[in-house]
């Protein structure tokens, strides 16, 4: 079984910001991850990615908020979309 794109998308927030979703469904879970999801949330602005989530295999799930990356805990899919919401909102005020 290979790896399935859910979703890749790009959403425009104005002249000079946008953010990003793209979500795979794995056969199995990356090293690192409990869950079959590959994922990138990212949030633009003037070229600068100043908020990601995303796990990578061997580090798991995570965020970058600017400089600092810290490690977060996924629990459903709904739940990281809401959280990496409220993160954007945060960081466009």
């Amino acid at each position: 079984m290979k790896a399935t794109l859910i979703e890749k998308s790009r959403r425009v927030v104005n002249e000079t910001t946008f953010f990003e979703v793209v979500l795979w469904h794995l056969p199995e879970a990356l090293p690192g991850s409990t869950h079959p999801f590959k994922y990138r949330l990212a949030l633009v602005v003037n070229g600068d990615c100043i908020l990601r989530y995303d796990n990578e295999r061997g580090k798991g799930d995570h965020r970058h908020i600017g400089d600092c990356e810290e490690e977060i805990e996924f629990t459903t899919l709904e739940a990281l979309f809401d959280a990496f919401q409220t993160d954007m909102e945060r960081a466009l005020k």
